[in-house]
């Protein structure tokens, strides 16, 4: 990291002594944060020339705090050029350290080891990596700065520091100072928990601070949609373009599972003949990067026919799409004309192809997470939700069964 710094020395007029002699001050920005301090020296601010940041005249005195402040004022340039070198974060706290000479010069702090992990993971996006993944570690760094700041008034902290109670004050600050919720708070300690690991891994810590961190996520109930509601979206005459096509695009995505950024990079060469001879969408997911093979239903392949014409499609592009913020603001008026009571956004097309579309119809959950491009069953499972009408169509078929077996005697009963 290419470190930015600024020194400006001067008398300090507010700190006058009896005589009228004003004390030598340095002022240090470094990357932004600004450093006083004192060099306990005493001048007659008259001597003072502002210009070349020292005392006119060659007498001992003028000689001596001149030789000084240049000490100082080299110092201080020398640990910047040395930062710079190792492209490392200099902090004012490790300035203070380095100019007071209380620091360890084999003492890692976290902070560099954070960035050039991010530095890392930015450089693999999107190969490895989704931008949503890194921004979510970006956001994590942002927060473990601000803690660091919050409870021990610095900008970085030793490996050595870090303990089970950091863990926990740090826990602590993301529910009450970050207002964050306990998944929230737990998914910002897994993503740093990344980085005590690498630390771990290279001998820079030496006993996990994790070790009796004890959390557990809350459940939550995934947004989806009824066939009725889906029906209700679908068959609603919209009196604006922009509407219609937020209902097409968000419709396709309940019969065919794509989250929205997967949607976004589909184009025509995703399309192909499946092992049925039908037409299915073969695309990666960004996301984990997994292969995606979907049938393609009726609905979905009359959308991709009626946008076939468009002119963003002409490029390449499979479909036209708003962006995610975009479509969902839009989503909130068709659930207003639709009168649906429910905080739609787009993923919940996922959570609905997931559950009322496939899983409510007797589609098996090993084809649903194939199709959904889960890494493993018990991510589908979290998704995917069994509704009453799937229990009803059951009943009736176990009812059916036993009707149909005798199985009991109803005369008997």
């Amino acid at each position: 990291m290419k470190n930015n710094f600024k020194i400006h020395v001067y008398p300090r007029q507010a700190k006058a002594n009896k005589l009228g002699q004003q004390p030598i001050y340095f002022c240090v920005r470094v990357n932004g944060k600004r450093w006083e301090f004192s060099t306990k020296q005493y001048i007659d601010p008259k001597t003072w020339d502002a210009k070349n940041s020292k005392i006119k005249g060659n007498n001992k005195t003028a000689s001596t705090i001149n030789a000084q402040v240049e000490i100082t004022k080299s110092k201080i340039n020398t640990i910047f050029l040395e930062y710079n070198f190792k492209n490392e974060t200099l902090t004012i706290d490790t300035l203070k350290e380095e100019i007071q000479g209380k620091t360890n010069k084999n003492k890692r702090t976290l902070i560099p080891i954070f960035q050039n992990h991010n530095k890392q993971m930015k450089a693999l996006v999107p190969k490895e990596y989704s931008p949503g993944t890194l921004e979510r570690y970006e956001t994590s760094l942002r927060h473990t700065q601000n803690f660091i700041k919050h409870q021990y008034k610095k900008e970085d902290i030793s490996l050595d520091e870090i303990n089970h109670a950091f863990i926990m004050d740090y826990d602590f600050y993301l529910r009450t100072e970050r207002n964050c919720s306990n998944n929230t708070t737990i998914k910002y300690l897994k993503n740093f928990k990344k980085i005590i690991n690498l630390c771990i891994a290279n001998d820079w810590i030496q006993r996990d601070p994790f070790t009796n961190y004890k959390s557990k996520l809350d459940k939550i109930e995934r947004i989806f949609l009824s066939t009725e509601e889906i029906q209700s979206i679908y068959n609603k005459e919209y009196t604006t373009d922009r509407l219609t096509l937020v209902k097409d695009i968000f419709i396709f995505s309940c019969f065919t599972g794509l989250a929205y950024i997967d949607i976004v990079n589909l184009t025509k060469n995703n399309i192909v003949k499946g092992i049925d001879g039908q037409l299915w969408i073969h695309t990666y997911r960004q996301k984990t990067s997994t292969p995606t093979k979907i049938p393609l239903l009726e609905i979905p392949l009359a959308i991709l026919e009626k946008y076939k014409d468009n002119p963003i499609c002409a490029t390449g592009k499979l479909l036209p799409i708003y962006s995610n913020q975009k479509m969902n603001e839009y989503l909130k008026e068709i659930t207003a004309i639709t009168k649906i009571n429910k905080d739609l956004t787009f993923h919940c097309a996922r959570h609905t192809f997931a559950t009322t579309v496939t899983l409510s119809n007797g589609v098996p959950i090993e084809s649903v997470s194939k199709m959904l491009g889960h890494t493993n069953i018990k991510t589908t499972q979290h998704y995917a939700r069994i509704t009453e009408q799937k229990i009803s169509n059951d009943m009736q078929n176990l009812k059916q069964v036993i009707e149909n077996k005798s199985i009991i005697n109803k005369n008997a009963i």
